[in-house]
C-alpha cells in the first residue's frame, strides 16, 4: 500500500464500494442496506476501507486515531437494541458486551498512553508505550471494525446460510485479502522489471519534493544510489531533468534519498525526454543512469564539473550577506576559512566559511536527518582583470547548488599581502596610502605573526616611496630590515641624541620646565626627524628604541640645591618622537599622499590605554602621541599599531585605524572591539585561527568586506618582493638579490 499514489488509493476505494453494493444486491435484495442491524456489516465495512489502508490511516494508526476508529464503533453498537427479550438470545448480549468491552480496552489503553507520554519515571514511560503498541495494533480501522462486523454477522444474519456466506466471503476479500493492491502493486513491480531503456536502472519512488529543484525519492528493488550518481525524473518545469543525488535522510520502507535538479541546455533536455520516452517514466518516479553507457557520455561528461566541486545546496534564512547551506559531503576539505560559491543571476559568487552547526530535521515517521549547517560571509565577483572582488547586491536562490572552491596551489605575488586559504585568489593592499593615512592594527598574541606581518608592511612602504619611522621595544625591525637601514649611518646619530639625556639628571632650573634634558632632546629629535623627512634625503627608514634614551624631566622646585627629578618613559619619549615628525611635516603643508608612517611595535608600552599606565606623565603622553596621529593625515602622516594587548592601548588611536589585521585572540576586550569592525561572525572566529592567519578589513583591502586571510610567509615575501623591486626602482635601497626557491 504504501507504493499506490492517491489517485490509485481512490480508485480502489471506489471498486470495493461498488463490490460491497454488489454483495448487498445478492444478499438482501437492495444496493445500499438500511441505516438499521441489516445493514451494520455494509457500513462496517465502509467505514473499514475509508479509515484503513486506502485513505485516512493508510500506514499507521496512532493512538488518538485509534480512540476515533473506537468511538465510532461504539457508537454503532450503541444504536442497536440487544436487550428486546423476543428478538436477541443471552448469546447475542454476551457477543455484543465482549465487543463492547473490546472496543473499550481499545479506547483505555489509547487515552493512558497518551496521558503517560511525557512522564519522568521510567516505569510508567515503559507502560506508556507499551500500551501505544497495544493501541495502534489492534486499534486499526481493519481490526476494529472486523470486530463491529463478525457481531454483526454471527448476531444478525446466521439465521440465513446464503446471507453470511455472502456477506462472510465480501469482507473476506475485500478487508482481508485486499486484491485489487496486490494486483496493483504486481503490475508495479512488473514495470519496474522491463522499464529500463539502454544504460537506465529503475531506482525507485519520488516521495516529496522540496521546491525549488529538489525532490526526495524511496529507493526500491535492488538498485542502489551514493552521492553524484546521475538520474533522470520529473523537475519543476514538468517535464523530464537531469538531477543528481546529494545524500540519504532517512529509512522508511526503504532508504529515502535526496535528488538536486541540474541546469541543462535544450539539447540535453532532449536527450532526457527520448529516455524517459524509452523507459516509461512518469511523474512518481526516478531512474538511475549508468556513467558508462557510451550513448550517455555527453550528457554526463558535460555535467561532470558541476557534480565534483558540489558541497551541498542552499539552505533556509540566507541574507544578501551570509549565505547558509547544507552540507552534503564529508570527502571534501571544508575548513573555517574556504572559499566556497553560489549562483546569483547567472554570476559565480564566492563566500567565505566561517561557521559550521550540526542540525536535525524530522524525515518522516519521526524518522530524523542530522547534518551540518555551514555558514559562509559574501566576497563578491572575482574581478581577473583587476585581481579584486566586486560586490553583489542580491541573495542565492534556495536550494542551489553551493561548490567548494578549488584552485591551483597558491604561489607567492609581490602584489598580495595573502591569498584565501587553499585557493590562489589573492588580497592585496589596494590602497597604500589609505593604508598609512588612515592608520592601520595589527593585533593578536605572541607568536601568531604579527610582527612579520609590520615588517611586510614596511617594506610595501619604503616601496611605495613612504618614509617610515619605527618605535621599536624589540630591536628586531634592524635585524630583519637591514637592506634599507643603515646602521654605520644611524647609529652614531642615535648615539649622540642618548648622550643628550643622562646630564640632565643633575641639571636644576629655577624654572622646572628648563630643568633636566628634555628640551635639548626635543631640539635634537627634531632636527634629526626633519632632516630624515627631507624629500632630498635618500634614506626611507629610521628606527628607534624608546627605552634605550636616559632623558630626565625636573618635576619639583630646586631646594637645598637640588630638585626633584624622573626620567622619561617609553611612552614619554615616543610621544616627543610622533610630535617632532607631525611639526616637521607641518612645515611642508597639506598633503593627500601618505610622507610618513610611525610603527609603534609592543605599542601597549608606547601609547598605553590610561587604565594601564603606571603615572600621570604616561597618560599625558598618550593623550598627546594620539592627538599628534589625529593631526597627521592633512600633512601625509599616519601610523601602524602593532600589539598583543587590545585592552590596554590607547583607544584614541585605535578607534582611529581604518584598517585592521586581526589575528588570533582571545582575551574578551579584544574581541569586543574588533567585532565592531569586522562583525561578531568573524571575531567569532579568532580565537580558533592558526598562526599566520588574519582577519583583514579596511579602506586599505582590496576587498570590501572582512575577509579571512593566510598571510604570506616571511621568506616566500621576501624572495617574490624583493626581486620584483629590484630593477628600476627609485628607491636605492633595493638591491638585487639571487632568486632561491621558495
Amino acid at each position: 500500500m504504501k507504493t499506490l499514489g492517491q489517485p490509485a488509493r481512490l480508485l480502489i476505494l471506489v471498486l470495493y464500494l461498488v463490490v460491497l453494493a454488489g454483495a448487498s444486491k445478492i444478499a438482501l435484495g437492495v444496493w445500499i442496506p438500511p441505516l438499521n442491524e441489516t445493514g451494520l456489516w455494509f457500513y462496517s465495512g465502509v467505514a473499514a476501507i475509508l479509515l484503513g489502508s486506502l485513505l485516512v490511516t493508510p500506514y499507521y494508526t496512532p493512538p488518538a486515531d485509534a480512540i476515533s476508529n473506537a468511538v465510532a464503533a461504539v457508537v454503532a453498537m450503541a444504536a442497536v437494541n440487544i436487550w428486546t427479550p423476543t428478538t436477541y438470545t443471552d448469546f447475542d448480549r454476551l457477543l455484543w458486551i465482549s465487543t463492547l468491552l473490546f472496543l473499550i480496552l481499545v479506547i483505555g489503553a489509547s487515552v493512558v498512553s497518551i496521558v503517560l507520554k511525557d512522564t519522568d519515571r521510567p516505569t510508567l514511560q515503559r507502560l506508556a508505550k507499551s500500551l501505544a503498541i497495544f493501541s495502534s495494533t489492534v486499534g486499526t480501522p481493519k481490526v476494529v471494525f472486523s470486530a463491529v462486523f463478525l457481531f454483526a454477522l454471527v448476531t444478525f444474519h446466521r439465521t440465513s446460510v446464503e446471507e453470511a456466506m455472502i456477506i462472510g466471503l465480501a469482507w473476506a476479500i475485500l478487508i482481508a485479502l485486499r486484491p485489487l493492491e496486490t494486483g496493483a502493486n504486481l503490475i508495479r513491480r512488473w514495470r519496474e522489471i522491463f522499464r529500463g531503456a539502454d544504460g537506465t536502472d529503475y531506482l525507485g519512488e519520488v516521495v516529496g519534493r522540496q521546491h525549488p529543484n529538489v525532490f526526495l525519492i524511496r529507493e526500491r528493488g535492488e538498485i542502489k544510489a551514493t552521492f553524484g550518481d546521475w538520474l533522470i525524473a520529473w523537475g519543476d518545469d514538468g517535464s523530464p531533468g537531469l538531477a543528481v543525488v546529494l545524500d540519504q535522510v532517512g529509512y522508511s520502507d526503504g532508504r529515502w534519498l535526496r535528488a538536486i535538479q541540474l541546469p541543462i541546455g535544450e539539447e540535453h533536455k532532449r536527450v532526457c525526454q527520448e529516455i524517459a520516452r524509452r523507459s516509461g517514466l512518469t511523474e512518481d518516479y526516478a531512474i538511475k543512469l549508468n556513467p558508462d553507457e557510451p550513448s550517455l557520455s555527453g550528457l554526463i561528461g558535460d555535467t561532470r564539473g558541476a557534480v565534483d566541486g558540489l558541497l551541498g545546496i542552499v539552505a533556509p534564512n540566507s541574507n544578501l550577506n551570509v549565505l547558509k547551506f547544507e552540507v552534503v559531503r564529508t570527502d571534501l576539505n571544508l575548513a573555517e576559512g574556504r572559499l566556497v560559491a553560489a549562483e546569483i543571476r547567472k554570476k559565480s559568487v564566492l563566500y567565505q566559511v566561517i561557521e559550521g552547526l550540526t542540525k536535525e530535521e524530522i524525515i518522516q515517521q519521526k524518522n530524523t536527518n542530522g547534518y551540518v549547517l555551514a555558514e559562509a560571509k559574501k566576497i563578491g565577483t572575482w574581478n581577473s582583470e583587476e585581481s579584486r572582488f566586486d560586490p553583489t547586491n542580491w541573495v542565492a536562490a534556495p536550494n542551489a547548488p553551493v561548490v567548494l572552491v578549488e584552485t591551483s596551489q597558491y604561489v607567492p605575488s609581490a602584489d598580495a599581502i595573502g591569498h584565501f586559504p587553499g585557493t590562489d585568489y589573492h588580497v592585496e593592499i589596494e590602497n597604500l596610502n589609505e593604508l598609512v593615512t588612515h592608520n592601520t592594527a595589527i593585533l593578536g598574541i605572541l607568536g601568531v605573526g604579527k610582527t612579520f606581518l609590520a615588517l611586510e608592511l614596511v617594506e610595501r612602504m619604503i616601496a611605495g616611496g613612504i618614509k617610515v619611522i619605527c618605535m621599536d621595544l624589540t630591536d628586531q625591525y634592524v635585524q630583519e630590515l637591514d637592506l634599507y637601514y643603515d646602521r654605520e649611518l644611524w647609529q652614531p646619530r642615535t648615539q649622540e641624541l642618548a648622550q643628550l639625556g643622562p646630564p640632565g639628571k643633575t641639571n636644576f632650573q629655577q624654572n622646572k620646565e628648563e630643568g633636566g634634558s628634555v628640551i635639548p632632546f626635543k631640539a635634537a629629535v627634531l632636527e634629526l626627524v626633519t632632516d630624515f623627512l627631507e624629500p632630498e634625503n635618500d634614506e626611507m627608514l629610521a628606527i628607534f628604541d624608546p627605552s634605550s634614551f636616559d632623558v630626565w624631566a625636573q618635576t619639583g622646585g630646586i631646594y637645598n640645591q637640588s630638585a626633584a627629578m624622573s626620567s622619561l618613559t617609553a611612552a614619554e619619549i615616543t610621544r616627543i618622537f610622533t610630535e617632532a615628525t607631525l611639526e616637521a611635516l607641518q612645515v611642508r603643508g597639506m598633503s593627500d599622499r601618505a610622507k610618513c608612517c610611525v610603527v609603534f611595535e609592543e605599542a601597549h608600552s608606547l601609547i598605553p590605554e590610561w587604565n594601564a599606565t603606571v603615572g600621570e606623565g604616561d597618560r599625558t603622553a598618550s593623550n598627546a602621541t594620539a592627538k599628534a596621529i589625529l593631526q597627521g593625515r592633512k600633512v601625509g602622516l599616519g601610523c601602524l599599531v602593532v600589539t598583543q594587548r587590545t585592552a590596554n592601548v590607547t583607544k584614541s588611536i585605535l578607534n582611529q585605524c581604518n584598517s585592521i589585521f586581526a589575528l588570533r585572540v582571545f582575551d574578551a576586550t579584544g574581541m569586543e572591539f574588533l567585532s565592531n569592525y569586522i562583525g561578531d561572525d568573524y571575531s567569532a572566529v579568532l580565537s580558533t585561527l592558526e598562526d599566520r592567519h588574519a582577519v583583514f578589513f579596511g579602506r586599505a583591502s582590496s576587498c570590501r568586506e572582512p575577509v579571512l586571510v593566510r598571510l604570506n610567509d616571511r621568506d616566500d615575501f621576501i624572495q617574490v618582493f624583493r626581486n620584483a623591486n629590484r630593477e628600476g626602482d627609485a628607491d636605492p635601497n633595493f638591491q638585487e638579490i639571487d632568486p632561491q626557491p621558495a
